[in-house]
């Protein structure tokens, strides 16, 4: 198992992953995560819960949407970055973001979610799936699973 280590902009909060090598990541262009990334999307993956090991001060914000569903948003007490999150309509994964990632320059982007808000001027290669609200759990279960 390779080490997988990332963390706030900070440094206070650390985290490790308990992965062979780096997750492949997806892109979601919904007005939410604009607006939470202050940029046009935010790329993000999937992972089992107890694959991730944090440490340093978080602080939390709990979100519940219409369909009621809440998320549940941790971030750095001290600069707060947005390191991950879960949702109650996915219980034991988390969602990392990938810019807290030590290597996020070496992620690959494998899917993109909520296209039909992705800013005009984002080209996007038409080799990589894309789906214009959210991706079935499923199909992006697949798309994001170690090649």
């Amino acid at each position: 198992m390779s080490e997988i280590l990332g963390g706030c902009r900070c440094g206070a909060v650390r985290y490790q992953l308990a992965l062979d090598a780096l997750p492949r990541t997806y892109a979601c262009h919904c007005r939410d995560c604009q607006t939470w990334s202050g940029s046009a999307f935010s790329q993000q993956t999937f992972l089992p819960q107890e694959s991730l090991s944090v440490t340093g001060p978080l602080a939390v914000y709990e979100l519940t949407s219409p369909s009621g569903r809440t998320s549940i948003q941790r971030m750095c007490a001290v600069c707060h970055t947005r390191v991950y999150n879960s949702n109650s309509a996915r219980p034991g994964v988390v969602v990392v973001r990938a810019g807290t990632l030590d290597r996020s320059d070496e992620l690959d982007v494998v899917a993109h979610i909520w296209v039909k808000r992705k800013q005009p001027w984002l080209k996007l290669l038409e080799e990589v799936p894309t789906w214009s609200e959210g991706a079935p759990v499923a199909e992006l279960l697949q798309a994001l699973a170690p090649r």
